[in-house]
């Protein structure tokens, strides 16, 4: 099955939540049907539908109007990729060429049987557009899914302008998407009592009020009554690491503060219900049991994504921590040396290391009983990196060693149990009468005059007029809403490129809360940001237990398995799926030393190759590139406030990708070493410099983004101060992984926690604060 890519369309709930659009009525001029629909303003594609007057219907009428640059547009009806309808569509021979589907996975979807899709007659191909009004009947209604005419939904839309394989082919293949957003849509407002009319190709009688004659434009939904706000002394906005380490600190300094998440709970401990069917009992959620991770991008309803960013980002209380793989390093000296971006005030992290080791200490071995299971693949490993001269070591007792070491992956679990900041510092916050937490918020910009920021703008107007909270006299602003949350506030704020904020006000609903250009503060946000490039390789050895791939632990894992962990919090699924880190420094050309980390675990996310295997043998070699990459990219927003990558930082640097190639060689050259090893992606048809060649950029994203908002001592090329305080502003500071200047030499998390410590000391001691 031909590879789709892994970063897709992703379902999130109504319930709180801000959409960059919703459907709202419009007429289509050329038939006069009365579609309930949007415009995307960056591509100028319309979508709508039409449902019969009923409260229960088994079809509707849609509508597709693309610039003749798009080269297929999809559709999927419930926000999701994964056990959701999609309907796809794509212009050929001045006709419309489309097709149902269906997908299991990450991969192409399959030609899905049981919807009738019908071309009605006002369809057409122009030079200009192409334009598909079609008929779909029983589509309201698949495998896992169904849309109600009298409720609400999410729709997703997908872009491309790269042409199907074969165009004259329905079933035709096609790549992964180039764009894609999502629209709320209320569906009794979709209704018309003119539906028979428009199947016979007549308008019927109008509306006693006609709807414009196009669709909304962006907007933003908003939550609860007015009421009087409550002024606090800091504002924290965003509940991922960085923000919950502040608000923590903050409180407990005795400072009144307020924490803003835009997603929702996550652990049980936090009130989290998505529990796992064989979990219920002992009530642990998705987001408590380690072993479940890879599941989080499997699941057919991940609520825990965020919606407007074509990247991995959670949504959701504590952020990344909640849903990566846990993998926990501490920071060396070097990751915060002025080599490595840093101002030299920053250098002497070891007194915020030590404090958040103290809170947050780190397991090799997270089982509650003092083993280590699912261990093939590191066994096995151990014997390919010991022939090229690797040592085995503790890894987070030798911070600093990482040139040919390797050792069992460390996480930040407790007690058998995924915990990072939830579980310590959000805990001892919410022990404090001066902390206050607010979840399903989205915060779209500060307000601020000039420089001085006088409050936060959300969504919800329970929490003040217009959903503005304001701050106590000498009050500050943290933003922590990560790596693309953070840019999107600042441009909508008035702070960034002047291109960016130009972007933000060409959206109609942002362009009103933006403040006069006369006050705009250009700052380079988003620009020279970096990411870990990572390629896949998969290999089999007859010794490994894949465990099914992870396929079954969210339904029906082995039942002793269950058993062992709900009585004793130990075995397999009291840990992830990484066994084993290894790391090797590299010299380049350029005379910088590059870090090559890998991480081993069992299972694939995909196979490609013709030569036969044991699927329940394989297993997975990540290496990444790591400190010393000079690859650089740029984060900003589109004219919906989506979130995306405008230049992708992977592999633009041509030593970088020369060091990438040897690392790779240096593991797959040697197999021979290790008897019964076989490399199946790539197989033997395809040499490690075309496969790289081929690597999907989207899925050789790491998402360890940093530098989006990056510290330094000059406007000129930082975003903030050594205090992290936003450069030109009085009041406005950022504590997450976007001030990180470079990365660190292993998985950021561990880094940006440290950071977080030592960034909130340092505002405390600033002076002017309340």
């Amino acid at each position: 099955m031909t590879k789709f890519g892994s970063l897709l369309l992703s379902l999130l709930p109504l319930v709180g939540s801000a959409y960059a659009q919703v459907a709202a009525p419009y007429v289509d001029s050329d038939n006069g049907f009365v579609f309930d629909g949007i415009t995307d303003p960056v591509h100028g594609v319309s979508y709508g539908i039409v449902l019969p007057q009923a409260s229960t219907s088994s079809e509707f009428i849609g509508e597709i109007v693309a610039p003749i640059d798009a080269q297929w547009i999809g559709l999927a009806l419930a926000g999701a990729m994964i056990g959701d309808l999609l309907l796809v569509a794509w212009p050929y021979d001045n006709k419309i060429v489309s097709t149902p589907r269906y997908a299991t996975g990450y991969t192409l979807p399959d030609v899905y049987e049981g919807p009738t899709i019908t071309q009605l007659p006002s369809s057409s191909v122009n030079s200009t557009h192409w334009k598909f009004v079609f008929r779909c009947q029983n589509c309201t209604a698949w495998d896992g899914g169904s849309i109600d005419p009298t409720g609400t939904g999410v729709f997703a839309w997908a872009y491309s302008d790269v042409a199907v394989t074969d165009p004259s082919d329905p079933g035709s293949s096609f790549g992964e998407h180039t764009d894609f957003g999502f629209f709320g849509i209320n569906f009794p407002d979709a209704q018309n009592s003119n539906y028979q009319n428009y199947l016979q190709g007549n308008a019927g009688v109008p509306p006693p009020t006609s709807p414009p004659s196009g669709p909304s434009s962006p907007t933003t939904t908003t939550t609860g009554p007015t009421a009087t706000a409550t002024p606090f002394d800091y504002i924290v906005v965003g509940a991922g690491p960085g923000g919950i380490i502040a608000a923590d600190r903050l409180s407990e300094a005795g400072k009144k503060v307020l924490l803003l998440e835009r997603g929702g709970p996550s652990t049980a401990e936090t009130g989290g219900t998505y529990d796992a069917p064989w979990a219920k009992s002992a009530n642990l959620t998705k987001f408590d049991v380690p072993g479940l991770f890879e599941t989080l991008f499997t699941d057919t309803s991940p609520f825990w994504w965020c919606k407007d960013t074509n990247f991995f980002a959670g949504c959701i209380l504590g952020g990344g921590t909640t849903i990566n793989g846990a993998l926990y390093w501490y920071p060396n000296d070097h990751d915060f040396s002025t080599d490595n971006g840093w101002p030299s005030s920053w250098g002497n992290h070891a007194p915020y290391t030590n404090k958040l080791k103290q809170r947050l200490p780190s397991t090799d071995h997270p089982s509650q009983d003092g083993k280590r299971y699912l261990e093939e693949s590191a066994t096995v490993v151990q014997q390919l990196l010991q022939s090229q001269g690797y040592s085995q070591i503790t890894i987070n007792d030798n911070p600093s060693s990482k040139d040919h070491i390797f050792g069992f992956s460390a996480f930040d679990f407790l007690n058998g149990q995924r915990a990072g900041p939830v579980a310590t510092y959000f805990q001892t916050a919410l022990q404090r009468q001066n902390f206050v937490y607010k979840d399903h918020v989205y915060v779209s910009q500060v307000i601020r005059n000039g420089s001085t920021i006088l409050g936060v703008r959300t969504n919800d107007t329970s929490l003040g007029p217009n959903g503005i909270i304001p701050l106590n006299p000498n009050g500050r602003v943290i933003l922590s809403a990560g790596s693309f949350g953070t840019p999107r506030i600042l441009a909508q704020s008035g702070i960034g490129p002047t291109d960016q904020l130009q972007t933000v006000q060409s959206n109609p609903t942002a362009a009103a809360n933006l403040p006069p250009q006369s006050q705009w503060i250009n700052l380079p946000v988003g620009q020279d940001v970096s990411d870990n490039p990572s390629i896949n390789l998969v290999f089999t050895h007859p010794s490994i237990n894949a465990y099914d791939n992870w396929a079954n632990v969210w339904s029906d894992p082995p039942t002793a398995d269950v058993q062992q962990y709900l009585q004793s919090r130990s075995g397999v699924l009291a840990g992830a799926s990484p066994k084993l880190n290894f790391w090797r420094a590299y010299g380049g050309s350029d005379g910088i030393t590059r870090y090559a980390q890998g991480t081993v675990r069992p299972g694939a996310a995909s196979v490609n190759t013709s030569v036969a295997y044991n699927a329940s043998e394989i297993f997975t070699i990540t290496l990444y590139l790591s400190q010393g990459i000079q690859s650089r990219g740029r984060i900003g927003v589109d004219a919906a406030l989506n979130a995306k990558a405008l230049v992708n930082p992977w592999l633009t640097n041509s030593v970088d990708k020369t060091v990438l190639l040897q690392a790779l060689h240096d593991i797959t050259d040697n197999i021979r070493n290790v008897q019964g090893l076989t490399l199946i992606t790539p197989d033997h048809t395809q040499t490690i410099e075309e496969y790289v060649a081929a690597y999907d950029p989207a899925t050789m994203c790491s998402n360890h983004w940093v530098g989006a908002a990056k510290i330094g001592t000059s406007p000129s090329d930082a975003v903030v101060d050594q205090n992290a305080k936003v450069f030109n502003t009085d009041n406005l500071f950022i504590i997450d992984a976007s001030i990180i200047p470079s990365l660190p030499v292993g998985n950021p998390q561990g880094t940006l926690m440290s950071a977080a410590e030592q960034a909130v000391a340092k505002i405390l001691a600033l002076a002017g604060g309340p």
